[in-house]
């Protein structure tokens, strides 16, 4: 018997062709309008010849016989080993599609690139995703940190949207939690990093390489705070350095981001706020993304929802969003 799949809102606007060949990558395209012209694949009831353009809402007919070209589960030389849960369990995090980009809402440990031990990342899955585009990723966040990742398609799009985050004209906005009181409440940290440290100018280092420290520039505002406790914080990076929003919050501003394993420290917590960061993760989130499309120049601003282990936080010291 035949499926119906539903077309969704991040699908709208994909054409039929490259909707099938994302979702049955295995299917030969022979194959594919074989089934159109047989009517075995139609849309809304309606026979298709194959080019045609989904919108969000559509009932797409699956045949039987299309089942059998699904993705199993992948393995490459590099380590990687994903199975189709794990594909569909980021298909749902997907904000925003089309032919040039993907956004995703990342969640909190899933690796941005694969590599010498990573299992699961974003550039491997999301090239099984779209097995038919050329993914590209155009900036990063860490592993342990959640939210917007945008994602290119194709190398047009990928070249421009390097450029836009070179230049600055793309912004990205993130929300940390602090443990600490976070003075001043407003400011810019202008420093320079490397290697996990922090220097106030761009001296080399004298480990015989003649390192020298990259500048590293975050605009920061605190948007509220528990009791001088805990400091909740917009960061708007306008550098990208390894860690750099961890580092400036851990010594420059004398407050960890919560959950930071690696820069944080052991400061006490009041006993029920402590209960509910005891998740293990850590409480940074890029929220918001701006940046010029790269196909049709129109300036595009999303933001993701916050993270499920940072709402019960938030609704309990009352923190909104900005």
């Amino acid at each position: 018997m035949a499926d119906f799949v539903q077309i969704s809102k991040v699908e709208d606007g994909t054409r039929l062709l490259r909707w099938f060949l994302r979702n049955f990558p295995s299917m030969p395209q022979r194959e594919f309008y074989k089934l159109c012209r047989g009517g075995q694949i139609r849309v809304n009831s309606k026979r298709v010849r194959g080019t045609e353009v989904l919108r969000a809402g559509d009932a797409v007919r699956i045949p039987p016989t299309v089942t059998g070209y699904t993705q199993v589960a992948k393995k490459t030389e590099s380590g990687d080993n994903f199975s189709l849960a794990d594909l569909e369990v980021l298909r749902k995090c997907i904000v925003h599609n089309d032919d040039d980009i993907v956004v995703f809402n990342k969640p909190a440990g899933l690796a941005v690139q694969g590599g010498t031990g990573v299992r699961k990342s974003v550039d491997k899955m999301a090239a099984a995703l779209f097995p038919y585009d050329k993914i590209s990723l155009v900036h990063r966040l860490d592993k342990e940190t959640s939210g917007l990742l945008l994602v290119a398609k194709n190398q047009r799009a990928a070249q421009k949207l390097a450029d836009a985050f070179q230049s600055k004209t793309a912004h990205k906005e993130y929300l940390a939690l602090l443990n600490g009181d976070v003075n001043p409440k407003s400011g810019v940290i202008d420093n320079y990093m490397l290697k996990g440290q922090v220097f106030d100018g761009p001296e080399r280092l004298n480990n015989g390489a003649g390192q020298r420290p990259q500048r590293a520039v975050t605009e920061y505002k605190v948007l509220s705070g528990a009791a001088g406790c805990v400091s909740w914080v917009r960061f708007s990076p306008k550098t990208g350095r390894t860690h750099q929003l961890r580092l400036h919050s851990a010594i420059t501003l004398g407050a960890p981001i919560v959950g930071d394993m690696l820069y944080g420290n052991r400061k006490k917590l009041d006993g029920a706020l402590c209960s509910m960061i005891e998740t293990n993760n850590l409480f940074l989130f890029a929220y918001r993304l701006t940046f010029q499309h790269p196909a049709t120049g129109r300036l595009m601003t999303l933001q993701a929802p916050v993270p499920e282990f940072m709402q019960p936080v938030m609704k309990f010291l009352e923190f909104k969003l900005p």
